[in-house]
């Protein structure tokens, strides 16, 4: 089969064992940075070019988009997406998981645990906001956040106020979540392929930080989710409509809770820890989806 790969940097790991995994099992591989990706759209049919030439008849495309491009990067791949190819995760359901709050919305709406979440526009309903989530501390995300990267704890009702009046002061669109203490600064990342859960790992925060990001310097080691916690993150990854995805989970007094749903979730920190081959499961995704 013909596969597509959108990603800015082949170089990087995921995409390296991507290609590696198509091309160990007999597939063609190309990496096409979405950016080069140019569009024909028309009554009469759609085009694409890359480089200067027509692109056209990949069975299947895994888009690797990054946050900074996604509204570029999605309408690429709905491009893709009209002219035949099949992908595990469309273009709509990136869209969707990227926006926190929209998100959050379809999560809860469908009974899926998360840390209790407000959000507003006017500064003059800062404290009656707040007063809806209950006393600090207090995680205030950025809504378009990765990595770790504009995520801050508020440990006072002070600084909760000044921290989202500083946000709105920028134009910024924002969160602000419960914080759940008994996780100790840990999350569970389990990784979504298709309907199961093939690799989890949990992801301890360094000392003086809350954020467990690996990126952050986090630390991590390879654990067997639960039943429930599986079930939890296969569900949260289907109603965004991602087959594939890393659902981030914090487990709380109440049950495992989803505190994001990666539509683009990296491949080193998971296959090093765990030793599971999940480039080659999502080529097997792959293949049966293009089928």
């Amino acid at each position: 089969m013909k596969f597509a790969i959108l990603s800015r940097n082949a170089k990087l790991y995921s995409t390296c064992r991507l290609v590696e995994a198509a091309r160990d099992r007999g597939h063609s591989a190309r990496v096409l940075d979405p950016l080069r990706c140019y569009m024909r759209i028309a009554s009469d049919g759609f085009d694409m070019h890359y480089k200067g030439r027509s692109i056209s008849g990949y069975d299947a495309v895994l888009p690797r988009i990054g946050a900074s491009i996604t509204r570029y990067g999605t309408a690429v791949l709905h491009q893709f997406e009209l002219m035949g190819s099949y992908t595990p995760n469309r273009a709509d359901a990136i869209a969707r998981a990227r926006d926190k709050l929209r998100a959050h919305q379809l999560l809860a709406a469908q009974g899926i645990g998360m840390p209790a979440t407000v959000f507003g526009d006017n500064p003059d309903d800062t404290i009656d906001l707040l007063s809806m989530l209950g006393p600090p501390p207090h995680v205030v995300k950025l809504n378009e956040s990765s990595q770790g990267a504009g995520v801050i704890l508020t440990e006072k009702p002070s600084a909760s106020r000044s921290v989202v009046e500083t946000l709105r002061g920028l134009y910024a669109n924002f969160l602000v979540q419960e914080f759940i203490a008994e996780a100790e600064g840990a999350d569970l990342r389990c990784f979504v392929v298709g309907d199961e859960v093939v690799a989890g790992m949990r992801r301890q925060a360094p000392k003086g930080d809350f954020r467990s990001n690996l990126h952050r310097g986090g630390t991590a080691e390879p654990v067997e989710p639960s039943e429930d916690e599986c079930r939890v993150a296969i569900r949260a990854a289907k109603v965004l409509g991602l087959g594939v995805a890393g659902v981030d989970l914090i487990r709380a007094h109440r049950g495992p809770l989803v505190l994001e749903v990666n539509a683009s979730p990296g491949l080193e920190g998971i296959e090093a820890a765990t030793g599971v081959d999940i480039a080659g499961k999502i080529v097997e995704l792959l293949v049966n989806g293009a089928k």
